[in-house]
């Protein structure tokens, strides 16, 4: 199994839980506004930076549909000279938002319920590695990894703040990677959300893991296992229903 196989669910079960657990508060952001979250929460530490061409923007929400028109009504977002950009509102909510998830990852990730758990020390050691991979993936990512990257670290940022941003981008690599697997292959989009697991299914994902495989090739074997360990010591606070 490539390591870019092992890596991926753990990094997805980070976004899962940190996601999970602000979500009251990015609710409470947002509601008193009169709003709702819609692309901008999931693009906000990209726009916090620099535009995002309307293209990218595109294939980032190719599975869910994407109407510009209803992505410009609530006005967090605007599209000029065909790239889109925060409003003044938006940027509002936007810098609001980073702080929700920053806080909410120092929270779970400083509870040391065991002496044995790392605590922040997983996130000063795998900041610096998720940087290294970042900057090796734009010779490798595909449209929207380079749309979503660099992120935006404002001064002053925890080095949880900054691993959030860092592995939200990371995922944009893997993501591209599955939509140019799925294409090769001469599949739509609904066919692909469709598909059933089987043969077709694992050829895809292992073409995937190997069009993602070459963001981690700048680490070597033991800054790959450190990586590994530390994200996957993490606490991600999710408790089953």
């Amino acid at each position: 199994m490539s390591y870019a196989a092992v890596i991926r669910p753990v990094i997805d079960r980070i976004h899962v839980s940190l996601r999970h657990a602000a979500r009251p508060e990015v609710r409470g952001l947002y509601t008193p506004r009169g709003l709702v979250p819609g692309v901008e929460i999931d693009a906000f530490y990209a726009l916090l930076d620099h535009p995002i061409p309307d293209a990218a923007l595109a294939a980032r929400m190719v599975y869910v549909g994407f109407d510009p028109e209803a992505v410009a009504t609530q006005g967090l977002v605007e599209l000029a000279d065909g790239a889109w950009q925060l409003t003044g509102q938006g940027r509002e909510v936007a810098v609001e938002a980073a702080r929700i998830l920053g806080r909410t990852a120092e929270r779970l990730w400083s509870y040391r319920p065991s002496p044995s758990l790392p605590g922040l020390a997983a996130v000063e050691a795998a900041l610096p590695l998720v940087g290294r991979a970042l900057e090796a993936g734009q010779a490798t990512g595909g449209p929207v990894f380079r749309a979503y990257t660099p992120v935006w670290e404002p001064d002053g940022a925890t080095a949880s703040a900054r691993l959030v941003a860092r592995l939200e981008a990371l995922r944009h690599h893997r993501a591209d990677a599955h939509r140019a697997a799925w294409g090769a292959a001469g599949l739509t989009v609904d066919e692909i959300q469709a598909l059933e697991p089987g043969p077709e299914r694992e050829a895809i994902e292992a073409e995937t893991n190997r069009r993602d495989e070459p963001l981690y090739d700048v680490l070597d074997a033991d800054e790959r296992l450190v990586l590994l360990a530390s994200l996957g010591a993490l606490n991600d606070g999710l408790l089953a229903p």
